[in-house]
Formats: C-alpha cells, sequence, structure tokens
C-alpha cells in the first residue's frame, strides 16, 4: 500500500497529514447533507438556510485565501492546529449556545467564523506538497488530496449521520462531528512534518503582510492565474450548491419542492458523488500527468458537469422516487468534480518560482469562493427561478469554464509546446523534463510568469 501510495505521488512523509485530513473533514462535513432541512424544519425560511451556508462560504474563502501565505510565512502545522482548534471552538459554541437560543443572527455569525477554520486545516497542507513533490507528479498527489477530502466530507461525512440521525435524531448528530475532528487535530500535530522553508523568518511585519496581499494581488497582475481561479470557483459549485437545494427540492414541499424521498435517502444518494470521487480523484491526477492537464478538464470536467447539473432536477420529474436513477445522477457529478487536478499546478507554474505561495493563495481563495458561489447562486435565484432554474444556471456557468479552458496552455512537464506527449528515449528512458522542477522563465505569451522547465531545456 505503501508503495502504490508513493506511485501515486504521495511521499510517506505526508502519507499520515493526508489520513489527517481526511479523517478531520469527516467531521467537518457531518451537517452538509442536511443542516438546510433542519433549519427549515426549526421554523427559518429557504433563503435564511441557504444564506447560512452563502456566509458560511464567504468566511472559508478568506480563510482559504491567507492559508497559502501563512503556511508559507509561519510554517503549515501551526497554521493547520490554529485552524482545528478555531474549528473545534466555535463549533461547541455553535451547538451548545447557538442553536438552543434559535436566534438567527447568533447561529449565522458562529457558523461563519467556524467557516475560517477548515480551510486554514486543509490548504495549509497543500503547500508542504507543493514543498516535498515534485511538479511533474503534483497532479497525480493533488488527485490524492482530493481522494481524502471526499473519503471525509463527503462518504463518512454523508453516510455516517445517515445512519445516526435516524436514532439519535438531526441536533444530536452534529455533536458526532466532533471526535472525529479532535483526532484529525491530534494527528496532525503528532504526524505532519514542518515546512522545508519557512518565509516569514527575518521578514517585517510590513513584508509578512505584503506576502499575504499577494495571494489576491497576483489574480490581477497575473491573468492566467485569474482565468484558473474563476475556473476553480465553477469547479465545485454543485458540489456546495446541491447540499442546499436538493434536500429542500426532493424531501420537502418548500418553494415547489416534491418531497419524494427521505433526509436518509436524500444523504446516501449524495453520497454516492463521494464515493466515485475516491475513485477518480486519483484516476485524474495520473491520467493527467500522463495525457495532458487541460483538455481532461475541459471535456470531463466543464461538459460533464454541465449535464449533471440538469441531470437531479430532470431525473426525479421523469423516473420519480427512482434511488437508482439517481445515483446515475451523482456518479456524473462525482466523476466531472475531479477532473480539475492539475489547477494548483498549472497555477503554480504559471506563477513562477518566489510566486508559488501565492498562486496556491490564490487557488485556496477561489476554492473558498466556491462554497460561499454554490449557495448564493440558490440564495439570490431560488426566490425567482426555481429549483429548474438554478439547475440551468449552474449549468450554463460550467459551459463558461468550458470556453476559459481555451485559453490556458500551460507547458506541461514530458510534453512539447503543442501539448503533445514526448516520447520516450530509444533506451526506454523518460524524457528529461518529467523530472525537472518548475523555474523562473517566460511564458509562450511573455508574460512575464513562470512556467514548466520543460519550456527551459
Amino acid at each position: 500500500m505503501i508503495r502504490l501510495l508513493e506511485r501515486l505521488g504521495v511521499p510517506r512523509v505526508l502519507m499520515l497529514g493526508f489520513l489527517a485530513v481526511a479523517i478531520f473533514m469527516t467531521g467537518d462535513g457531518f451537517e452538509l447533507t442536511f443542516l438546510s432541512k433542519f433549519m427549515v424544519d426549526q421554523g427559518f425560511t429557504s433563503s435564511q438556510a441557504s444564506l447560512l451556508v452563502t456566509v458560511y462560504g464567504l468566511f472559508a474563502a478568506a480563510g482559504g485565501w491567507s492559508a497559502g501565505m501563512l503556511a508559507e510565512m509561519f510554517g503549515a502545522r501551526r497554521v493547520m492546529m490554529f485552524g482545528a482548534c478555531w474549528w473545534i471552538g466555535i463549533h461547541l459554541l455553535f451547538l451548545g449556545v447557538a442553536i438552543p437560543s434559535r436566534i438567527y443572527p447568533l447561529i449565522l455569525g458562529l457558523y461563519a467564523l467556524r467557516g475560517i477554520g477548515y480551510p486554514l486545516f486543509i490548504y495549509s497542507f497543500v503547500v508542504l506538497m507543493a514543498q516535498h513533490i515534485s511538479p511533474s507528479r503534483l497532479a497525480s498527489a493533488t488527485g490524492s488530496f482530493w481522494t481524502c477530502f471526499s473519503l471525509g466530507i463527503g462518504v463518512f461525512g454523508a453516510y455516517l449521520p445517515s445512519f445516526i440521525m435516524p436514532v439519535f435524531g438531526e441536533y444530536r448528530t452534529f455533536w458526532f462531528a466532533l471526535p472525529f475532528s479532535i483526532v484529525g487535530t491530534i494527528m496532525c500535530f503528532l504526524f505532519v512534518p514542518k515546512n522545508k522553508v519557512v518565509k516569514g523568518e527575518g521578514l517585517s511585519r510590513k513584508e509578512q503582510l505584503k506576502e499575504l496581499a499577494e495571494g489576491a494581488t497576483i489574480l490581477v497582475t497575473n491573468r492566467k492565474i485569474l482565468i484558473c481561479a474563476i475556473i476553480r470557483i465553477i469547479n465545485n459549485l454543485l458540489l456546495y450548491g446541491f447540499p442546499v437545494i436538493m434536500p429542500l427540492y426532493l424531501c420537502t414541499t418548500h418553494n415547489g419542492g416534491i418531497n419524494i424521498f427521505k433526509t436518509e435517502e436524500w444523504m446516501r444518494i449524495w453520497g454516492f458523488v463521494f464515493v466515485v470521487t475516491l475513485i477518480f480523484n486519483t484516476f485524474w491526477g495520473w491520467f493527467m500527468d500522463r495525457f495532458g492537464w487541460v483538455w481532461p478538464m475541459r471535456w470531463f470536467g466543464c461538459a460533464v458537469l454541465a449535464v449533471g447539473s440538469v441531470a437531479f432536477y430532470y431525473i426525479p420529474q421523469w423516473f420519480g422516487a427512482n434511488a437508482l436513477m439517481m445515483i446515475v445522477a451523482s456518479i456524473i457529478v462525482g466523476i466531472g468534480t475531479c477532473a480539475f487536478s492539475s489547477l494548483p499546478t498549472i497555477m503554480t507554474l504559471y506563477a513562477g518560482e518566489g510566486k508559488q505561495g501565492a498562486a496556491l493563495s490564490a487557488y485556496n481563495l477561489a476554492a473558498g469562493l466556491t462554497t460561499f458561489a454554490g449557495p448564493g447562486v440558490a440564495t439570490i435565484l431560488l426566490p425567482v427561478i426555481g429549483y429548474g432554474g438554478v439547475c440551468w444556471t449552474y449549468a450554463a456557468l460550467y459551459v463558461l469554464a468550458f470556453v476559459l479552458t481555451l485559453f490556458i496552455r500551460p507547458r506541461q512537464p514530458g510534453f512539447d509546446e503543442h501539448g503533445h506527449r514526448i516520447a520516450k528515449a530509444k533506451n526506454g528512458t523518460a524524457p528529461q523534463d518529467d523530472a525537472v522542477p518548475a523555474v523562473n522563465t517566460v511564458s509562450e505569451e511573455s508574460i512575464g510568469v513562470g512556467v514548466a522547465a520543460a519550456e527551459a531545456v
């Protein structure tokens, strides 16, 4: 097993860190599939329920943006520990104080503040990956990272509550998240290594703030990274939008819902998305490192998710309470969601040497913004155009992402300037640039950004 993981790009020193991510995200994902329905059952409106997740996503975006640069400046493990302890502390207040009070502003405020914690934990770990893993294998390792993320937030985070909730009820199920988050935190403390380089050592406070700001300003100064960030935001719209609207659409009559599934049935259907990602996160990372970074993202990511967006709405209309057909829709969404594994690698190569932390912060900011944008689209449009209109809006955004992929053409190690795989030498060895790390050079469009070492070879 260890050798298999190493072949997938995961070094031994990081393996238990990957496991810590999976366990921690199990706790973070416990309420994802039923929180909106729980809020509606407590007497709040569907707009208030979706706003709760939307504002949570906005704060998660702030945590994601800061994670990369903070991890580079102060050490990834230190930032991970802070994020985990923050999450646990706010979660206790959310469950023990806010929810029993039924005071919506208090519930909204504490849940939003909790959103800062998990991005600091998981996206700081991405910095360690960038420091310990060769660029030619980083897409594969990123696929493994998202496999661990999916295993936690989606598989265990969806299936465990689906069995716990019928026995203990929705509110008590929230509490079962804590043991997983605590164990993940302890594993981080014991097994996650320190940075190879801590960039903030010796910098003044002003210089540290300047470094932190680069995670956002690079989106203005580097057009390619901006395009990649927009694609990243669109990537996970369904992953965070559907858990808000689909429980209301499938399990209630609220706002025109069809009420044909029980909540736990919906949770198990949605959990299938993440079961699929366990396979395809790793597969797409491996596939992209060998056959190209961009075209699988375009066709198997954007195009497939455009289909999945509307499939979740129309399959219940056409087939009724057919769980098997809904699982087919989940498989479609799962396959498409994974086909973006190469984005962080592309962004670090476009940033160039010395700005990789800023590129990862931009990536993390985009990853956080998707947790805001997914439910945000639902919050704004659901009262106006209904569930079907929201699903078609998601589909249109995936078509936009499809078009945007036409404007990114990174020089991938092992590929020529046209994106074709460089044949192996006659002695059977891999092309020289397969193992060369990214360097600072000039891109094919002379815009002063870094690309792969293949450009210079």
